[in-house]
This record gives structure tokens, C-alpha cells and sequence, in this order.
């Protein structure tokens, strides 16, 4: 069941089967501190937990599972977040109210939601516990498919759109929560994205070096 080049996909419960290189960031700091009051983090996918994406007609089940590795050269220069990929847009990469990275479980997301009434009211639904899941807008640059356990694994990324918090989600193991950071805990996750750039500097340069020794 490969997917179709330049697809945008998503990951609701309700879609069918159908549904990225990272802007250097510099090692800059978000331009703008991230509101504690209405802070949300969750994950809006899930390495190596398969989820059911479709049923045929004969009742067979196709499963999908994403790769560890399949950020490694995902575009994700500008995500926005939405509600159930579509209307307004409640935080984005580039006005410093939306991180969006991968770690070791998934995709990792962190929003301010206090710039509008409407992402005011949005962070409202979540602390309430009304909404509790996040899905993802994406393509694919490669993938593969097992047909012994009818089961696609995304391998690569090509962009990621949209983060989204949503009512129906494909992969239940995504979650999404309110946290209040005021005891700290924002400065941990700034210092730890800041540890992250510098590694990833770190490793540019000395690729620079060697490059250069080469040539």
C-alpha cells in the first residue's frame, strides 16, 4: 500500500488511506517566551506503535507504524496547529508559539496558546479535558510495505504541515495535556532544545571541517 508521491496526509480516524530537510534555526532562542498560563504539550505521533488506518471489505485490518528515522530530513520550517487540520491557526513555528521535534517517543509538540481569544479558548477545551488527542498533515518520502502483516512503515518525511489537536484520532497513542510551568519546568525544556541545537552545530561544523579537509 506505498503511498502516493507529494500527498498530503492525515491522520485522523475518520480519513482513509491516504496521508522534510529542517530549517537551520541558528541555535536561536523562540522570539518570544512561551506563556505558562496557557502552555500545552503533547505528541501528535508515535514511533513503532502500530495504529489501524483501514479495513477491507473482507475484514482485513492494514496497520501503520512510523519509523524512528523518519524526521531525520522531515521540512518542518513553518508548522502551524490547528483544530482537525482545518480553519484558524492557534501557534506556529515561525512567531515562536509552536516547537515541533521529534525525541525518542515521537513527535514532540509545545504551544502557547495565549495570543487569540480563539487559542485561548482552545487551551480551555484541553485543561477541560474535552479534547485529548493530536493527529498530523503530512507526506511521505518513503515508505514500505510488510504484506505477510499488512502493515506500512513511514521511513522517511518529506513535510509536515499541521500539527492538530483533535476529538478523533487514528493513532491512540497520541495525547495532548495542559501544563501550568510556572514551578521551572519551561526553562528545563528551553535549556534542553538549546542543548539539542548545539549538538546539531556542533556536528555541522565538524562535517564543515572535514568537507573542506577533503577538498
Amino acid at each position: 500500500m506505498p503511498s502516493k508521491p507529494n500527498e498530503r496526509q492525515y491522520r485522523l480516524l475518520t480519513a482513509t488511506l491516504a496521508p522534510v530537510r529542517r530549517a537551520d534555526d541558528g541555535g536561536e532562542e523562540p522570539k518570544k517566551r512561551f506563556d505558562t498560563d496557557y502552555y500545552v504539550e503533547g505528541y501528535a505521533s508515535t514511533f513503532n506503535d502500530p495504529y489501524p488506518i483501514y479495513c477491507d471489505f473482507a475484514g482485513d485490518e492494514y496497520l501503520e507504524v512510523v519509523s524512528p528515522d523518519a524526521f531525520r530530513d522531515a521540512d518542518m520550517s513553518d508548522v502551524i496547529m490547528q483544530y482537525d487540520h482545518e480553519g484558524r491557526v492557534y501557534a506556529r513555528g515561525s512567531n515562536g508559539t509552536l516547537i515541533v521535534e521529534p525525541d525518542e517517543h515521537g513527535l514532540f509538540v509545545a504551544a502557547d496558546l495565549s495570543r487569540s481569544q480563539a487559542s485561548r479558548e482552545l487551551y480551555e477545551e484541553i485543561a477541560a479535558g474535552l479534547i485529548t488527542r493530536m493527529s498530523w498533515a503530512f507526506t511521505v518520502a518513503a515508505d514500505e510495505f510488510d504484506r505477510e502483516t499488512r502493515t506500512t512503515t513511514i521511513t522517511r518525511v518529506k513535510k509536515v504541515f499541521d500539527v492538530s489537536a483533535v476529538s478523533l484520532p487514528a493513532d491512540p497513542n497520541t495525547e495532548i495535556s495542559a501544563r501550568n510551568l510556572l514551578n521551572g519546568e519551561i526553562e528545563q525544556t528551553r535549556k534542553e532544545f538549546a542543548r539539542r541545537r548545539m549538538v546539531r552545530a556542533k556536528a555541522r561544523a565538524v562535517m564543515a571541517i572535514a568537507n573542506a579537509k577533503k577538498g
